[in-house]
């Protein structure tokens, strides 16, 4: 990972990703994001990654639509779910995120929830390839 050039996504996702079944409350995956420290979680439904919900999800959502915290998180989630694969470039993750206006990118590989990329990851990459050089 020294020439921007050839970074992949791989090389710089974040690998521990959290996921929900798309029944659970907003409220019990609110916790969970609190108790994992994480800012998204990704929505499944029979295995499959249906969507995702942010921190600005729960702060932007609920607040105008006034759910209760019993509400399914499948109701707040942002749905299609865009994704990318893990041998993708930055550059392109870049550019679909920019285009969706999105900050948050899971990456999905054969199906599977691989990772997740954010806007922040990103940004910081000139900082990790000055590191390595």
């Amino acid at each position: 990972m020294t020439d921007a050039k050839t970074i992949t996504i791989g090389d710089v996702m974040t690998k521990s990703v959290i996921s929900v079944d798309a029944a659970l409350t907003i409220n019990e995956t609110a916790k969970m994001m609190e108790d994992a420290k994480v800012g998204a979680v990704i929505v499944m439904e029979d295995n499959v990654p249906v969507g995702i919900v942010t921190d600005r999800d729960f702060a932007i959502k609920i607040a105008a639509h006034a759910y209760q915290i019993t509400t399914p998180i499948k109701q707040i989630m942002s749905s299609p779910l865009f994704s990318i694969n893990s041998d993708e470039s930055v550059r392109i993750a870049a550019d679909l995120m920019h285009e969706r206006k999105i900050r948050k990118l899971p990456v999905i590989d054969d199906g599977n929830v691989v990772g997740i990329i954010t806007a922040t990851d990103i940004v910081n990459l000139p900082l990790r390839i000055n590191t390595l050089k």
